[in-house]
């Protein structure tokens, strides 16, 4: 989930993903189904994410919400003609490697990636904190049950940021 902040009007963009990631527009949302796949595909959200706010002005950024780890990545495909998904779990090094370039991709381009962990697992905390690290962005481990507050408060936070901003001239 993306969104922007443009002089205190956010524009909010949703992407899905599970073995692939796809655009939700905001009219679909009441009869939005995923099929069940295997695999958290990082790598694909963040980079559909990042097309979405790269050209925008204002403050950018992702929100990612997860119950899990990266265990999927895109890979060109063997006829050349776009790309296949590669899916392991464990996650392997290689899934590791491209959700991590996609997320210095996104730093470099000016967007910040909040991610919201649902699982209390430890090890997956290591994966979340090196992207943060990465993007200077934020992490909560949190649950389902209060996953909204949190990205409420969040929103608000930067809603009031953004209109002080603006009030000051900045």
């Amino acid at each position: 989930m993306s969104y922007e902040l443009l002089a205190g009007r956010a524009i909010l963009g949703l992407v899905g993903f599970s073995e692939l990631a796809r655009e939700i527009r905001a009219e679909d949302l009441p009869e939005v189904s995923w099929d069940f796949v295997y695999g958290t595909n990082m790598q694909h959200g963040l980079l559909l994410s990042r097309r979405m706010l790269v050209h925008r002005a204002g403050t950018k950024q992702i929100i990612m919400i997860t119950d899990g780890e990266p265990t999927a990545h895109l890979v060109p495909s063997q006829d050349g003609d776009g790309y296949e998904v590669c899916f392991s779990y464990p996650p392997v090094p290689e899934t590791v490697r491209a959700t991590l370039s996609e997320v210095a991709r996104c730093t470099r381009a000016g967007i910040t990636i909040n991610t919201f962990m649902l699982d209390a697992s430890r090890s997956l905390h290591g994966f979340v904190e090196q992207m943060t690290k990465l993007n200077r962005g934020r992490a909560f481990f949190t649950t389902p049950e209060t996953l909204g507050d949190y990205v409420l408060v969040d929103f608000l936070e930067h809603r009031r940021s953004a209109r002080s901003s603006a009030r000051r001239g900045a």
